[in-house]
């Protein structure tokens, strides 16, 4: 329940500061006085969107505090989800808004963000206005009243994660089945490329060997002339019979032998030309061996010219630029072409999941059908009571299950609320034909049926007597009390009746002043003669008489004969 409630610097709350307490309380004031600046400040509590023009002029920020009791609520879990400290007793919501736009949450003081603050908040506190009958005209809201009335809450929501699985494969599944067609129309193609690159067999680098082979073939009577006369050089067989290089690189070694032992210095530089006579030996049989290799061979270069042209050729019908990438088109086609196989693995790996996961969910969505129906009997027979108390003694309230074939994201069941007034007209959907009241005192009654279920510690109605007589508003107000003591919950009533303001446990008071110059809004908890006076001036209006005192003490007497 909410125990204590401190507000600064919100529209016209300078400060509020008030304990609440638990039961049946009601909140009156004229209107304009700041019943719903109050609310607004809830809200804030409740993550609603901040905006800076409900900060008070001249102030940094406005700051809304509640503190809960939640002992019995098992709310532990949803505080170590939130990784938030959980004290079984008392729980802080905290809301800060500054002049600069920007907003804080806190939960036991612990930085939160909105949506945390907002899903905690919604466990301890429902706020219901005169806009929230519209709801009675959605038929997602008729079907969570079932819901609740069934107490299949868990089951509802295996069925959700079984009916996402589906919904999630049959995506996939879509995805899948679009990508193989596209393949397999293109497999023809694919395997034709394919054939045609493992038949030419290109090989990593074979563009630049190519090449180069290609040039040695085209000049190779001028490379086996060069390398003869290399060769001729450097053994000294030239045709004009001098002296190689080979020679005289060893005559000069062995000259430089003859003097180094009465020339030490020489030594090093023998030494250095011994190694260049044995390398120069060494080119000198390599080019030898090169010159008896080269031979012109027009058949060969033919060859060759031919593989490097059909090489350049796939390379551009490919739009590539070697061998390399030829050979990785030939990998990547292959992947391509074995994916058709395991695509289609996949797709009948998903099919037969979602079979499984179809026959699950029609086994859940039966059980759910059965519950709502046994449900949909109970909700008729309590909120029928509840309105005929009401003083809706001809009206009739039916609530229609309709089974559908195919499942749907909550089962198979769609539920519509059927209402009639009157005996004469026949049973209509609710949203309509009824009138203001009529819906307000069937969102009592649905408020009251699930009150228990919900297990939600406070709950306010904000002018749920809008559109009623006295007579009504004074069951009506027997309704919320019975609430307050049968569920165990923290009602409180925002009412401008005197027969629903009469039968509060607790009755808050807001009014406005005057302060310096500033119209402020205050609240206080009224005692018994304060009571007398507001019930007065609700009864008579501006002028309060002693008859209207009298009237005022005569309802507050009979809600003391009610409890006893």
């Amino acid at each position: 329940m909410l125990k204590h409630l401190t507000i600064n610097n919100y529209v016209l709350i300078e400060a509020l500061d008030i304990d609440l307490q638990a039961g049946f309380s009601v909140m009156t004031g004229e209107t304009g006085a700041g019943k719903s600046i109050i609310l607004g400040a809830l809200g804030l509590l409740m993550g609603q969107r901040a905006d800076t023009g409900s900060i008070m002029p001249g102030a940094a920020k406005c700051t809304v505090e509640g503190i809960f009791g939640i002992e019995g609520y098992d709310l532990q879990a949803l505080f170590e989800e939130n990784e938030l400290d959980y004290e079984p007793t008392e729980c802080i919501l905290r809301r800060e808004v500054a002049a600069n736009g920007k907003s804080r949450a806190f939960v036991n003081d612990s930085p939160v963000s909105v949506a945390v603050l907002r899903q905690i908040a919604l466990r301890l506190l429902d706020i219901h206005s005169q806009h929230s009958n519209l709801l009675l005209e959605n038929p997602a809201f008729q079907l969570s009243i079932v819901d609740i009335v069934a107490g299949h809450q868990d089951l509802l929501e295996q069925y959700k994660e079984c009916f996402a699985r589906i919904v999630e494969a049959k995506r996939q599944l879509k995805e899948l089945e679009e990508s193989l067609a596209k393949r397999q129309s293109d497999e023809d193609y694919l395997r034709f490329q394919l054939d045609q690159l493992d038949e030419f067999k290109p090989q990593a680098g074979e563009d630049e060997e190519l090449k180069q082979l290609q040039s040695a073939l085209s000049h190779a009577e001028d490379i086996k002339v060069a390398l003869s006369t290399i060769d001729a050089l450097l053994n000294g067989n030239d045709s004009e019979g001098g002296v190689g290089a080979i020679d005289a690189l060893r005559r000069s070694s062995q000259t430089m032998q003859q003097i180094s032992k009465v020339f030490p210095a020489i030594e090093d530089y023998m030494n250095r030309l011994e190694s260049v006579v044995i390398e120069v030996k060494d080119i000198a049989a390599d080019i030898n061996a090169l010159a008896e290799d080269i031979e012109y061979n027009p058949s060969r270069l033919q060859q060759v010219t031919e593989r490097l042209d059909n090489l350049f050729a796939f390379e551009q019908k490919h739009h590539l630029s070697s061998s390399e990438e030829l050979l990785a088109l030939a990998e990547d086609i292959r992947t391509q072409l074995d994916s058709l196989t395991s695509s289609e693995d996949d797709i009948q790996a998903l099919r037969q999941q979602i079979a499984k996961d179809t026959e699950q969910a029609n086994k859940l969505a039966a059980k759910l059908s059965s519950g709502r129906t046994k449900a949909a009997k109970q909700v008729e027979k309590l909120v029928c009571e509840a309105i005929v108390a009401m003083d809706m003694p001809a009206a009739r309230f039916s609530v229609n299950v309709e089974k559908h074939a195919e499942l749907l994201p909550t089962g198979m069941d769609d539920v519509s609320f059927l209402f009639s007034a009157n005996k004469s007209m026949a049973a209509r959907p609710l949203a309509d034909i009824a009138s203001g009241g009529e819906m307000s005192r069937v969102m009592l009654a649905l408020k009251a049926l699930t009150s228990k279920q919900t297990h939600l510690p406070t709950i306010i109605f904000d002018e749920i007597d809008t559109g009623v007589s006295g007579r009504v508003a004074s069951s009506m107000a027997q309704i919320m009390s019975q609430m307050s003591s049968g569920a165990g919950q923290q009602v409180l009533a925002i009412t401008h009746l005197p027969q629903i303001a009469a039968k509060g446990d607790t009755h808050y008071f807001v009014y406005k002043e005057e302060e310096d110059g500033r119209t402020l809004t205050h609240i206080r908890k009224l005692d018994e003669d304060g009571r007398v006076t507001e019930l007065a001036h609700l009864l008579s209006g501006t002028t309060v008489t002693e008859a209207a005192k009298e009237n005022a003490r005569q309802l507050l007497s009979e809600k003391v004969k009610n409890e006893a």
